[in-house]
Parts: C-alpha cells; structure tokens; sequence
C-alpha cells in the first residue's frame, strides 16, 4: 500500500524517513499542534512551496532544464484566481473557471516556449525563458484595468473559506473550526495529492527517459526517443503543477500580485531549495522548501534572541542582530552546498548506501 502511494520511491533513509514523517505530521496538525495567525501562514507557505519546488526539480533536476519561467506559471495561476473572483464575484464557479482558464494558458504557453525554445542550448534557452518572466511581470505591472498594477488584487471568496465563518459553535481542541481551517486542509490535501502525482510522474517510464536525457541527450535521441517531445511535455507538467500552487497561494492569501507571485527573487528562492533539498530527489523539495521558508520566517526571532544572550561579548551581539538575518541565511546556503554538494537528502541516502 505504501509503496504505491511512493509509487516504490522510498525515502531509502531511517533519518529521512524520520525527518518526512516529522515535516507530514507538523503540517496535517498545524492547526492544532502551532495555533496562531502566523505559524498557520507559515505552515500554508510550505505546503505550497513545497508543489512549486517539487515541480521546478522536474525540470531542473530529472529532466536537466534551466527554466527562469516558472514564476510566470506561479503567477498565471495567481491571477487567474484573482481576476476571476474580482470581477466575476466570489463564487466557486467563478473559481473554477479561473482556475481552468489559468491551467490551460500555462500549459499553452509552455508547449510553444518548449516548441520554439529547447531545440537550442540549455543557456540560450533560460535565457528566453527569463525574457518572456520579465514580459509577463511588465505586462501584468502595466494592466492595472485588469490585473490592479503594482497593487495587485483584493478579492473575496465564498463563504466557506473566509476566516469569520464559524462551522462548529465550541472549539476542537482549542480551535476555532473556521473558514480559515476549511483553506489550510485544502491547501494541505491539494499540495500532498499534487506531490505525490509528481512523485509518480518521475517514477514512471516517462520519468526514466527524463532521467536519460538528462544524463546524455545524444544517446537517448540514438535509442529512439524524441527528446524533444518528452522535455516539450515536461515543461507542460511542471507549468500546470507551478499554476496549481499558484491557485492555491491565491485561495489562502486572498490575494495576488506581482510581488507575491511573479517577483525575480521568487524564482531565486525556488532554486536555493532546490539545491538545498537536493536536485532530482522530489523529497528534497519537501526538506529544501520547509528549512527554507522556516529561516525565512523565524531566523529573525532567533537572532534577536542570540543577541540578547550575547550582551557584553565584543562584536557578537552586532554580528547577531536581527536586521543581519539574510546575511546569516546565505552563510546557512554555503554551509549547505559545502557540506551537502548532492543535497541533504542526496548526502543522507548516500550515507546511507555507504558499506559498513
């Protein structure tokens, strides 16, 4: 049972499979277990994160694809929500029709980018592919009849998923059964159904020719396999999958712009946890996106605490002061790439098939 819902993928790790089993339960009782406006919307951003980053390592990591687009896919499915529920008003079919409307011009865009652009080499390819990113943000920052500019879009949903609708009148284990709850466990199951048809996809003989094409283009073309019909339909998956998680940011935040979605450094961070969870893995995307979006978060609050601990020591408390915390995440990323070239969960596996 377990190994179809891995489709036989297993983590091949005790301390991996520990460290999944830990980051699954946290997530599933987040609720409950971290109550609070601002753990629940951390706990939302990995779950997402965590599709976005499995679907780029698609790309990136079984198919060898340098991509500078996939936040353009992010983006489309943002808006698609955002632009629906704006204008059509805050009903579920005007959800569904934004959302399939979304899906469909993210995979069209994919197929002509993967058509006109992965017959030339991978650098001239992610360079096309951070013009048309760069396009799309412009144009979305320009069309503010349509997409609200720079400001982005406010919008409301149905009544269901909004935070002041109380399903239940007593507390569940101390929390309120909202509307809020309602979106948390519809992100939740969304992102884990989504992760595991990935984990399916690269699992799949579909995903072994990736593999192949990954490690020698010219030998897989010489077996018969048109590499350019299977990168074209790689890209069509990763970008669909990349527009789900953007629905998905869009239905929790209630909210979409171009910084939220769109933003260069979005894509910069999609490729640190990548190489920080490890590259062709998918469960690195799991680790890469919840160490992440942990430090992003809370690294803050620990410096500030460290700080204060060290009164009194020269340089120290200046060295740990919270405003240094971006400076102190990217000595975190080269200790990471330093001592984890293959990823963590690269370097654990390989731990882990050492002989003793």
């Amino acid at each position: 049972m377990l190994g179809t819902v891995l489709s036989g993928d297993y983590p091949r790790s005790r301390l991996l499979t520990a460290i999944l089993i830990a980051i699954l339960a946290g997530l599933a009782l987040a609720p409950f277990v971290f109550p609070g406006t601002r753990s629940l919307n951390v706990a939302a951003k990995i779950l997402i994160f965590i599709v976005l980053v499995a679907s780029y390592d698609l790309l990136l990591g079984y198919t060898g694809i340098v991509s500078f687009a996939h936040t353009m896919f992010f983006g489309i499915g943002g808006y698609g929500i955002g632009i629906a529920a704006a204008k059509l008003g805050p009903t579920w079919g005007s959800l569904a029709l934004g959302g399939g409307i979304a899906l469909v011009l993210a995979v069209a865009l994919a197929f002509c980018i993967g058509l006109l652009s992965l017959r030339v080499k991978t650098i001239f390819f992610a360079m096309i592919t951070l013009a048309v990113a760069s396009f799309f943000l412009i144009l979305a920052s320009q069309l503010s009849w349509l997409t609200g500019g720079e400001d982005g879009l406010n919008y409301k949903l149905p009544g269901l998923l909004l935070p002041g609708t109380r399903l239940v009148e007593a507390p569940v284990l101390g929390v309120e059964i909202t509307g809020r709850l309602v979106s948390y466990y519809i992100v939740f199951l969304a992102a884990l159904a989504l992760f595991l048809l990935l984990l399916r996809v690269v699992n799949s003989p579909f995903g072994k020719v990736l593999l192949s094409i990954r490690e020698n283009e010219f030998r897989a073309e010489a077996l018969g396999y048109r590499t350019v019909v299977y990168r074209t339909i790689a890209n069509c998956l990763a970008a669909a999958t990349a527009a789900a998680a953007g629905i998905l940011y869009a239905l929790w935040l209630r909210y979409t712009g171009p910084d939220t979605t769109l933003s260069f450094n979005i894509m910069i961070d999609i490729l640190l946890m990548v190489v920080i969870g490890g590259m062709g893995t998918m469960y690195g995307a799991v680790l890469g996106a919840t160490i992440f979006v942990l430090a992003q978060n809370y690294l803050q609050d620990l410096m500030k605490l460290a700080s204060g601990a060290a009164q009194g020591i020269p340089l120290l408390p200046n060295l740990l002061h919270p405003d240094r915390w971006l400076l102190w995440l990217g000595v975190l990323f080269i200790v990471c790439v330093y001592y984890f070239p293959l990823g963590i969960v690269g370097r654990l596996r390989q731990k882990t098939s050492r002989p003793n």
